[in-house]
């Protein structure tokens, strides 16, 4: 039997979500604020020394998720073909209303009469189905990821605007069609050649890059140049790194 033919899809279209910040820049300051003395945990703050570590920068970039939910299934079936061996002197065989001639089969390994049987051959479908279904997320590096790290949050308005000015960091390393291929090879299962397929679907019914922003936060010790980042959650307002 030859090959199947291309699995059938409907993909939905990728799209650019951008969150909304819930966090105000001024809590980040203070946060940042309140932070540096655990970031340098092997000075001993005296109220002259702590004016030794000093917020530098606090910038804000977007990190990408994808997410894809996908669904597929496939129905086919594999022919059989059953024999029945019937007295010489049938010349009819009815199954369910259906009737079958029976006809003579010879035994492979002899050319004598008295070998030869009477059979009605009996050809069958038996049918089968295979359904499963994905929600993927992953990272900026391809990496499959818990769907709860992703924040929810209200999206921006014009989020192609938005990426235009924050730059930094927001780059998704996987392409469009990789990322459908990767969710493929988790859902998809289909039968061996030998069935026939009947009915098959490979759906994506949401396919999206979300961006949320981070807030990285520069502390510097001025005295030894030593530097330390943190990264605030720009949605959850809870530390990230």
């Amino acid at each position: 039997m030859s090959e199947f033919a291309p699995i059938p899809e409907k993909l939905s279209e990728r799209k650019i979500i951008v969150y909304k910040s819930r966090v105000d820049p001024t809590i980040v300051k203070l946060t940042a604020e309140k932070m540096k003395y655990k970031l340098f945990s092997k000075l001993t703050f005296s109220k002259n020394r702590s004016e030794e570590i000093r917020v530098v920068s606090v910038d804000k970039y977007y990190e990408p998720y994808v997410l894809i939910d996908a669904k597929y299934h496939v129905k086919y079936f594999r022919k059989r073909v059953y024999v029945l061996d019937v007295d010489d002197e049938t010349e009819d065989v009815e199954i369910l209303g259906n009737s079958f001639a029976p006809e003579t089969d010879a035994a492979p390994s002899s050319s004598v009469a008295d070998d030869a049987r009477r059979i009605v051959r009996l050809e069958a479908q038996m049918w089968s189905s295979y359904s499963d279904k994905v929600y993927l997320v992953l990272n900026r590096d391809g990496e499959e990821i818990p769907p709860d790290q992703v924040p929810a949050a209200p999206s921006e308005d014009h989020p192609e605007k938005i990426l235009a000015e924050f730059k930094k960091d927001g780059v998704v390393e996987l392409s469009p069609q990789k990322e459908i291929e990767l969710v493929k090879s988790k859902v998809i299962k289909r039968p061996s050649e030998s069935a026939h397929i009947d009915d098959e679907l490979f759906l994506v019914s949401e396919h999206a890059v979300i961006y949320s922003p981070v807030y990285e936060i520069t502390f510097r010790n001025v005295k030894t140049g030593e530097e330390r980042l943190v990264k605030i959650d720009g949605v959850t307002a809870k530390i990230v790194s």
